[in-house]
């Protein structure tokens, strides 16, 4: 069993009813209704839907992008989950619309990560603590050149956070702290004091988050993963930051007045996203969707 920084109350999937509907290959094809089941069958790769997908499989299905001709440039994707309702939250937090291969695509994302920016609210809902060392993942974070876990970068314009919790106070890799240049001077003390990190991404109060992600590329950041909340990823589609969105779609209906997984004003003209990946466990379905 693993453990993620996040916690649940759900049993890990072993991924074992996970299917690929997209993009299209042979095993797509042979695990869908009315596919390929004779003999020829057995010789595509994951022609059986109840197998085990291992973790590299995964890791894979979610690569971030190779590095360009000019050196690697930041890509900042965001991982959300919400029912079929459109709710991101179900009483302010998000493990009751999650499932046991959700956690284990949360990990994941994780793992590939560099840095993992949330919002100060989300900390304190979700009960961050800071992420840990992965033994099956140190490999490939080592031939990416990546330290042994991904540092936690938390949004906050007031840094009114609880500085003695672990996410501070014992992280593997030291906590960041994106906030304004006008962010209260004692606040930032205390922040620094208990070994944070403070990175100026704004000249008020809050961040603007193009220079937030320039900033935390400057630092070697550049594979970049937001965890949200509502309103800070809402920031960054109205700033245009954000490339990927890696979206849960959980088969519940809440009903109810619970946030979207992006909130805050609108922006003049909706962006377009494509389809990159989609893949089905339990009835959640699993898509990638990238800026065109």
């Amino acid at each position: 069993m693993e453990e993620d920084t996040v916690p649940h109350g759900k049993r890990r999937g072993t991924l074992h009813g996970m299917r690929r509907l997209f993009p299209v290959t042979d095993e797509t094809a042979a695990q869908a209704p009315g596919g390929t089941h004779g003999a020829g069958a057995a010789s595509v790769p994951g022609a059986h839907v109840d197998r085990e997908w291992t973790l590299a499989e995964l890791a894979a299905a979610y690569a971030y992008p190779e590095r360009g001709p000019g050196g690697r440039q930041p890509w900042l994707r965001a991982n959300m989950v919400a029912t079929l309702d459109g709710a991101a939250q179900h009483e302010g937090r998000s493990q009751p619309i999650s499932s046991a291969t959700d956690m284990r695509v949360f990990g994941t994302l994780r793992a590939l990560a560099d840095v993992v920016v949330v919002g100060a609210e989300t900390v304190r809902q979700e009960g961050y603590r800071p992420a840990r060392a992965r033994e099956e993942f140190a490999a490939l974070r080592a031939a990416a050149g990546q330290g042994p876990a991904p540092a936690i970068a938390v949004v906050t314009a007031s840094l009114e956070l609880d500085f003695s919790l672990p996410l501070f106070t014992s992280p593997l890799v030291p906590t960041l702290i994106l906030t304004g240049a006008a962010a209260a001077p004692d606040r930032v003390a205390a922040a620094e004091k208990a070994g944070a990190r403070v990175v100026v991404a704004g000249d008020g109060m809050g961040i603007d988050p193009p220079r937030a992600v320039r900033a935390l590329a400057e630092l070697g950041h550049t594979r970049l993963l937001t965890e949200g909340g509502p309103r800070l990823l809402g920031q960054m589609v109205a700033s245009g930051v954000l490339d990927e969105l890696c979206l849960t779609l959980s088969p519940m209906l809440t009903a109810g007045d619970a946030q979207r997984i992006a909130g805050g004003p609108s922006i003049t003209v909706p962006e377009r996203f494509e389809l990159a990946g989609l893949l089905e466990d339990e009835g959640f379905l699993f898509g990638r969707y990238r800026r065109q």
